[in-house]
């Protein structure tokens, strides 16, 4: 399809999407979502399954049949679906996630059962937006740790039975403070770095599978 432009191929034109995370963590941030929606240039929001207004999102979201609504997986800072004594490695003595994702993402690596616990807490996660009735528009994770090697493969192969649902992947600028404030200034740098270099990975595991992914600019 062309445009009435001469310079405007449309097919060619690229699409903005403006999407906000954590969906569902609090009734005012389901109100902001709402909002931007409704009002604004919001056009897609990621829903955390099991932060406390969850219900609330769900319910603004079915009143919003054009606002295009995501699975924000959590795996840390947060509460799980399954109890915690089925995922004891997961979570602390309060049952909440683990919140250093450096941590815990070694550990994943290296741990089989610990693995075996986040593929099915990953799991349940896709079931639970799959019986809130949405239609799944989209995939990352809280603190963008989609991006690890061993719950990117989980989500590559769970994801096929809800839809097949593009992968988020990242593309976030490192701003540097404008004083060096020492930890934060290393913590920042290296979470920056962190992101550059499993973005790389996610691209090219979903490559590797034939899955679906799109570009998102972190702000």
């Amino acid at each position: 399809m062309k445009s009435p432009h001469p310079y405007i191929d449309i097919c060619k034109a690229k699409r903005l999407i403006v999407t906000a995370d954590d969906f569902g963590l609090s009734v005012p941030v389901n109100e902001a979502i709402e909002c931007a929606h409704s009002n604004g240039v919001l056009s897609a929001a990621s829903l955390m399954v099991s932060a406390p207004a969850a219900d609330d999102a769900v319910e603004r979201a079915r009143k919003l049949p054009s606002l295009g609504v995501g699975l924000h997986l959590t795996l840390l800072d947060g509460r799980p679906v399954l109890p915690p004594d089925q995922i004891p490695g997961l979570v602390g003595p309060d049952g909440r996630f683990l919140s250093d994702p450096f941590r815990f993402g070694l550990a994943l690596s290296i741990s089989p059962d610990l693995r075996r616990q986040a593929d099915a807490e990953i799991n349940a996660q896709f079931e639970r937006f799959h019986r809130m009735g949405l239609r799944l528009d989209h995939i990352n994770a809280h603190r963008h740790f989609h991006l690890h090697p061993v719950v990117l493969q989980s989500i590559i192969r769970i994801a096929p039975r809800f839809g097949r649902a593009p992968v988020r992947t990242p593309l976030e600028p490192f701003i540097p403070l404008s004083e060096p404030v020492g930890a934060a200034s290393f913590g920042a740098f290296s979470a920056h770095f962190s992101i550059l270099h499993t973005r790389g990975g996610c691209i090219a595991a979903c490559a590797k599978r034939g899955y679906p992914r799109t570009t998102i600019y972190s702000v």
